[in-house]
């Protein structure tokens, strides 16, 4: 069905006159309404196909779709495609409060349900919540996603999963916004349920993300751990949801002091979350993290993560408590806390902000046995702004006994003897950092095997030869049996 067959493009003139705002009205619900009508093809051949691909297609499409269509055209397509027995048209109509242009020359006569798919009109509410979204009628959006989540979880259609994910995440959104998190918590428990019983993996993926979202706003750690421990993330799940449960893992287990689980968690969602403008607020949510987990594993992020234009900005404060850390200046990282402690909070990073203090101080030790191979405690409790010597010698003995630095301590004299710098690649430390990129490109060579997509029906080309290949076995076998039979007949003979 092309645009020109749904609608007369013939009564809108190609350059409508100066003031003529009825006619450029006109013009743009028409382009926007052909822009409707072939997402719905595609989901139409999604649906015929049983390829999920094409309506992947179309809920990518959605943030353009987002600014283009008004309630005009999304009024104009309820009309026509929506399904009646799906729910209440006149609802929809009326939270859009549509009412037909004068003079709007629209072919909105309703198509026949029994040709028409379920998917549509799925579709076509998913649009109309993105629209309350959009127009913050939350209340309103809040029952049209709980009515509209429940008939799409009656279908159980497999063509309806990807779309029924979205229909969740709005659900969701609507409760977060409204300020009712603890109140879908249930709700969304229930579901993943059903959605691993009925293995819908984009559901199920989509679902445990959002749970874990809804526990870690409320600081719920321990349950959001046991939570992730005791589901199975679908391996098949999208990149955008992979990367955001990557970052929920590497956030929990930044929490839990597992500092070499979380930085592996994040940058695998640094490199899974597509690097475009409209996900600059993901990356910019993981960078800050990464920087503060980084840092409490003893290693200095490189320079040229802040110098993304992307995280620029928004890392500025993180950069200057890089800063701090790499010297060993206590005194100016305390200042620093002091000055973003409000950016930090808001973050949700000023409790990982707060042990780095000691970080702090274990790397200016660490600089000071580099430079000096005898100093005195108070030497040290100068360079490091410390009350008293006593808290000089309690802490160099906490890094030595950590492994921090390699020296001694004369109790008496009150001085640190530095050992001789080790040769480092004497150690196991290069021996795990190659390693570790040995299992990073395995794992990328892995998974972009199970991306390769292969044709329709190739594999039976390969048993019609393979069936080809056997009968001539068996008839050579046959002949050899032949020829050995009739060679002992022969030697019968003989005898």
């Amino acid at each position: 069905m092309s645009a020109a067959e749904t609608m007369n493009v013939d009564t809108v003139p190609a350059n409508p006159p100066a003031g003529d705002t009825r006619l450029l009205f006109q013009q743009g619900s028409f382009r926007n309404l052909a822009h409707l009508e072939r997402n719905i093809r595609f989901i139409k051949q999604g649906v015929a196909s049983l390829e999920a691909r094409y309506i992947h297609r179309v809920l990518r499409t959605i943030p353009s779709t987002r600014k283009r269509f008004d309630t005009q055209t999304l009024g104009a397509a309820i009309q026509k495609y929506y399904r009646p027995e799906f729910g209440d048209k006149e609802e929809l109509l009326g939270l859009l409060n549509y009412m037909a242009a004068e003079g709007m020359d629209l072919d909105t006569k309703p198509v026949s349900p029994v040709k028409e798919d379920p998917e549509i009109s799925v579709y076509l509410g998913l649009l109309v919540l993105i629209h309350l979204l959009d127009q913050k009628a939350y209340d309103a959006g809040q029952r049209l996603a709980a009515a509209l989540v429940d008939r799409a979880m009656e279908l159980n259609r497999r063509t309806l999963d990807a779309i029924v994910a979205k229909l969740f995440f709005y659900y969701a959104r609507f409760y977060e916004i409204t300020g009712r998190l603890a109140d879908v918590r249930p709700a969304l428990l229930t579901n993943l349920r059903t959605a691993t019983l009925r293995r819908d993996s984009e559901l199920q993926a989509t679902l445990i993300n959002l749970i874990l979202r809804n526990l870690l706003h409320f600081n719920l750690y321990e349950q959001a751990d046991k939570l992730a421990a005791k589901t199975t993330f679908p391996d098949n799940a999208s990149n955008n949801q992979m990367a955001r449960h990557m970052y929920y893992l590497g956030r929990i287990k930044a929490i839990q002091l597992d500092y070499t689980a979380a930085h592996t968690y994040l940058l695998q969602a640094q490199r899974k979350a597509p690097q475009t403008p409209t996900t600059a607020g993901f990356q910019q949510t993981v960078g800050k993290l990464f920087v503060i987990v980084q840092l409490l594993m003893g290693e200095i992020p490189e320079r040229a993560l802040f110098r993304q234009p992307v995280l620029r900005k928004p890392l500025a404060p993180y950069l200057a408590i890089t800063q701090a850390v790499r010297v060993g200046d206590l005194a100016k990282f305390q200042a620093t806390v002091a000055r973003f402690d409000s950016r930090f909070r808001a973050d949700h990073t000023s409790t990982l902000i707060v042990r780095l203090r000691h970080n702090v101080i274990k790397t200016g030790i660490r600089m000071i046995s580099l430079s000096y191979l005898r100093i005195s405690l108070r030497d040290i409790c100068i360079k490091l702004h410390l009350d008293s010597e006593e808290d000089a010698e309690y802490i160099v003995s906490k890094a030595i006994r950590d492994g921090v630095i390699d020296a001694t301590i004369d109790h008496e004299r009150g001085f640190v003897q530095s050992k001789e710098v080790a040769d480092v690649y004497a150690t196991s430390e290069p021996q795990a950092a190659f390693n570790q990129r040995i299992q990073f490109c395995l794992n990328l060579y892995n998974e972009s095997v199970k991306a390769l997509r292969f044709p329709l029906n190739a594999h039976k080309k390969d048993l019609e030869s393979a069936s080809e290949a056997l009968e001539r076995e068996r008839e050579l076998a046959k002949e050899i049996a032949q020829s050995d039979f009739d060679a002992d007949s022969d030697n019968d003979m003989g005898l």
